[in-house]
């Protein structure tokens, strides 16, 4: 697969921000945008860059009635050298393919997707801030848009890639925050779309995180679909825990999203010498060990926020403190490390980066 990419300029470009401390996460973007169109007679098509802005569609469409769409997200990221470098492009590339193939969706190759990612990052270049802790978020987005009601596989969809200059995702930046432990609502089960980057899990989350924001937390914490019991992933991150000197993270059951960035801080734990177990965790074990001491930090871990540092754990009333609420030295050596390599202040030795110009 190697089409030709059209691309049709912006004759009206957007004044770029000024002010990089004030960017927030997601709420300004770039001027352009990429589409592609999808239908079995023809396979992938028309793959063009245009002036950002609303894509028409269907009244009927899949993805309106039926939640056919799936969605990735990465950073680009300008380095101390000036490069333009993405941050494991490939590996966003391999998920959004399990999450097409998952929804029924029609899958893209590997190298053209990333092809797509090059034209536009690099004709976008302009619009990526400089400011340490800044990037341009790069969301690309499938979804299904046959024009008809009933439920079946997807026969026509469209790939789209927007960018959006962010800084921190969250306000409080790198500072621990305050996680609710959700007993009521489920995300996912296993069988289900859990593993998949689809925003119907996102949908079902979003009652519970309005609770829990409400209350004052951050964010929720989420347990399993069939026992309730063992912890999965916070709302936006996946979660790790420092118990009595071992590295714990919920196995990747199907029901937790496998994420980059957990994946990169598995391998650079286990680099440094720490005992890594990818298993089962249940919230009392959790919790007896917040009691007795031996939970020693927690965080969490994304794309959006790279690494961030957990302070404050509840569930069912009682509030429990993780590491007095600072942050902890393994927490704060991963984050230093993670964007170190993402902002060429460390040397990237495991060919993470992608140079894109």
């Amino acid at each position: 697969m190697d089409l030709n990419i059209q691309i049709t300029k912006t004759t009206a470009p957007k004044a770029k921000p000024t002010d990089e401390s004030k960017l927030g996460f997601g709420k300004i973007f770039t001027d352009h945008m990429f589409l592609m169109d999808y239908a079995p007679e023809t396979g992938w098509a028309n793959a063009r860059i245009v002036p950002f802005g609303p894509i028409p569609i269907h009244p009927a469409s899949t993805v309106l009635h039926y939640g056919a769409e799936i969605f990735e997200g990465l950073k680009a990221y300008r380095t101390l050298n000036g490069d333009i470098k993405m941050f494991r492009p490939m590996e966003n590339i391999r998920r959004l393919n399990n999450s097409a193939e998952r929804l029924c969706l029609p899958q893209i190759d590997e190298d053209f997707c990333l092809k797509i990612f090059d034209t536009l990052v690099e004709l976008e270049k302009d619009w990526i801030p400089h400011q340490e802790g800044t990037s341009l978020y790069l969301r690309p987005f499938l979804y299904g848009n046959d024009e008809s009601l009933g439920v079946h596989a997807v026969h026509h969809a469209t790939f789209a890639l927007i960018c959006s200059p962010v800084g921190a995702y969250y306000a409080e930046g790198i500072n621990p925050v305050k996680i609710a432990i959700e007993s009521d609502d489920v995300r996912a089960v296993r069988g289900g779309t859990g593993y998949a980057k689809c925003g119907g899990n996102y949908a079902a989350s979003l009652r519970a995180g309005e609770k829990a924001e409400q209350k004052g937390f951050t964010q929720v914490l989420w347990l399993d679909g069939v026992e309730r019991k063992y912890i999965e992933e916070v709302g936006s991150m996946n979660v790790m825990f420092k118990i009595a000197g071992e590295i714990v993270t919920p196995k990747l059951t199907g029901s937790v999203l496998p994420g980059i960035t957990r994946k990169s801080c598995v391998e650079l734990l286990k680099e440094q010498g720490y005992p890594v177990s990818e298993r089962l965790i249940s919230v009392d074990e959790l919790f007896e060990a917040a009691e007795n001491g031996t939970l020693e930090e927690a965080w969490g871990t994304g794309t959006a926020a790279v690494v961030s540092p957990i302070g404050w754990l509840s569930y069912k009333g009682k509030e429990y403190t993780v590491n007095g609420g600072k942050i902890g030295p393994v927490t704060q050596a991963l984050y230093d490390e993670l964007t170190g390599i993402q902002w060429g202040k460390i040397e990237d030795t495991r060919d993470w980066c992608h140079k894109v110009c």
